[in-house]
């Protein structure tokens, strides 16, 4: 069996890849008023909207987990970089490792529930 190509998820992808871009693009963000309350909620963030990217760019890619987990990355290195040409924004390796495991995360939980329901 051939795998191709979703144009679906791929259009959801590259839709998905400019919220992320627009949200790197704003030189400041809103705070919550306690600092470990905010660094939280914008690490989980992070994880969150790349897990459902890895999503978007499996089911684009007719589920081929670790190329969708290569253009995950490959993005957050991106947006990384990108943010380094914002004002106010900076690059962190840390927040490529927090999408990366917000990818992950992602493609756990969708290969145990793929797996259970291949199994069925």
């Amino acid at each position: 069996m051939t795998k191709r190509i979703d144009y679906r998820f791929l259009i959801l992808a590259l839709a998905w890849m400019t919220v992320i871009f627009w949200f790197s693009s704003q030189s400041t963000l809103f705070h919550l008023p306690d600092s470990l309350l905010d660094t939280i909620f914008k690490k989980s963030s992070h994880a969150a909207a790349y897990g459902v990217l890895w999503t978007l760019w499996w089911l684009a890619t007719g589920r081929r987990p670790w190329l969708a987990l290569a253009l995950t990355i490959g993005y957050a290195i991106s947006d990384e970089w990108h943010q380094t040409f914002v004002p106010g924004r900076h690059g962190q390796w840390f927040d490529v490792g927090v999408d990366a495991t917000g990818a992950l995360l992602a493609m756990a939980f969708i290969h145990q529930r793929w797996d259970s329901v291949v199994r069925r």
